[in-house]
């Protein structure tokens, strides 16, 4: 590619960037806008826009299976319901509510990839809020930064995890053995935080209890069988990979909203077409835009040359290249959404080690099903936790954040760049330089 193609890629992915941060234009718009400039100034034609985004289907497909699903049971109220079981339960405190959330969106997310807890449980938030007489968007936020959080307990929990994980051939009990305890600790960060990060909801109390409305459930048959079905699609997205016939977790969250769909038309209690004209195309649309601005930042090798800068600036020092990975990668995961960083970064560090030596070329083959050698895994290790929790500090920096940004909206109000970034940013930098340490003693000091 000419020098020219990828100076102009840069200085519009830039610009997209820039634009969200100031909020100077809606972030699908500037998304949208930066994808199409990249097909008029011919650096990826339209056949390779599409391309890209279809590497990323199966983020895609997730979210709009669970979206769909999700908005299939609005008419039963059990959200409405749900919200104010959990109201009663934590006695009209706020601070109960804020450790009820952490407590309840913790173990979904060690399981369920972490954007799509959020779309089951921020409908819930609004209603919890009104109730308890505090703003939603604050509890919406904590409900992120836990989800962004707990998805490092297990290997499945974050998309991001996932994707180095499986680029390093990790399975789910090594995970597990070596990696959870930093999850536990990124958890730990919030709960020692929340006083600060969340005073007045902490200090709120709601003593007349008697006064919260009591919302009655409706279609308990639909509801009924819809539990079956949200537990036959939880089941799968657990165990679908480890079947005799993998199904993925996309396929199985787009059966689940067929299956819903199907429900819902039967039972009439709402039509497909309002179902699916209320999915948070916006969110949807963004990240399709975000696949091409990357694919862009690709096509135009302005992302190989990293792979060279490593191997100047680090050598073969790993316990520097852990400090550098965490920290590099946690502050572009600040402003670039995880998971199509991550698919740009595994192959460039695996670039590096080969490089200097520390790997065979082997590894770099697609299709590599070996190990890796010991001394080079707490690079990975470290990309995951960068990638991960350098996503809480802004609202693009994860899918859990758009999505629940996405949410807010539809409940008529706006996370802004800069609301999200008075709580986000904080707690990101405690949890990076928590984790920093963590990795230092548990692998590069100790081995």
């Amino acid at each position: 590619m000419e020098n020219w193609q990828g100076l102009v890629a840069s200085i519009i992915f830039i610009s997209v960037i820039l634009a969200i941060m100031t909020e100077w234009l809606h972030m699908t718009i500037a998304a949208l806008l930066g994808a199409l400039l990249l097909v008029f100034f011919n650096i990826l034609d339209l056949g390779e826009a599409v391309g890209y985004i279809s590497k990323g289907h199966a983020t895609l497909g997730l979210f709009f299976g669970v979206m769909v699903m999700v908005r299939a049971f609005e008419p039963t109220k059990v959200f409405d319901y749900l919200a104010t079981q959990i109201v009663i339960m934590a006695n009209g405190s706020g601070r109960r509510l804020l450790l009820g959330i952490v407590g309840i969106t913790t173990p979904i997310c060690a399981v369920l990839p972490n954007a799509t807890t959020v779309m089951l449980l921020a409908p819930l938030i609004p209603t919890m809020a009104q109730e308890i007489g505090v703003d939603f968007v604050p509890l919406i936020i904590l409900m992120i930064l836990v989800a962004n959080s707990a998805g490092l307990l297990t290997l499945v929990g974050d998309p991001a995890t996932f994707i180095v994980g499986d680029s390093i051939n990790m399975t789910f009990l090594e995970y597990l053995l070596r990696l959870s305890l930093g999850g536990a600790i990124a958890i730990g960060v919030i709960v020692a935080m929340l006083p600060f990060l969340f005073p007045k909801t902490w200090r709120k109390k709601l003593e007349n209890l008697d006064q919260i409305p009591a919302p009655q459930v409706n279609h308990p048959r639909m509801l009924v069988i819809g539990a079956f079905l949200i537990a036959f699609v939880l089941t799968l997205f657990v165990i679908g990979d480890s079947l005799p016939v993998p199904v993925k977790p996309a396929a199985v969250a787009l059966m689940g909203a067929v299956l819903a769909l199907l429900l819902a038309h039967h039972t009439q209690i709402d039509t497909v077409s309002n179902i699916l004209k209320d999915v948070d195309w916006s969110t949807l649309i963004f990240f399709m835009c975000v696949f091409v601005l990357i694919g862009g930042l690709e096509e135009t090798e302005v992302l190989s040359g990293v792979s060279d800068f490593l191997v100047i600036m680090l050598g073969k020092n790993i316990t520097l290249g852990v400090l550098s990975m965490i920290l590099f990668v946690g502050s572009v995961s600040a402003v670039v959404p995880n998971i199509p960083l991550v698919v740009a970064m595994v192959p460039l560090l695996k670039e590096y080690i080969v490089k200097v030596g520390m790997a065979p070329d082997s590894i770099l083959a697609p299709d590599y099903t070996g190990s890796f050698p010991h001394e080079v895994l707490p690079l990975f290790y470290a990309m995951m936790f960068g990638a991960t929790l350098g996503g809480n500090a802004t609202l693009v920096g994860a899918s859990a954040n758009i999505v629940g940004a996405g949410i807010a909206e539809q409940h008529g109000r706006r996370i802004t760049f800069r609301s999200f970034l008075r709580y986000g940013l904080p707690v990101a930098f405690v949890q990076l330089v928590s984790l920093s340490i963590f990795l230092l003693i548990r692998f590069s000091l100790f081995g």
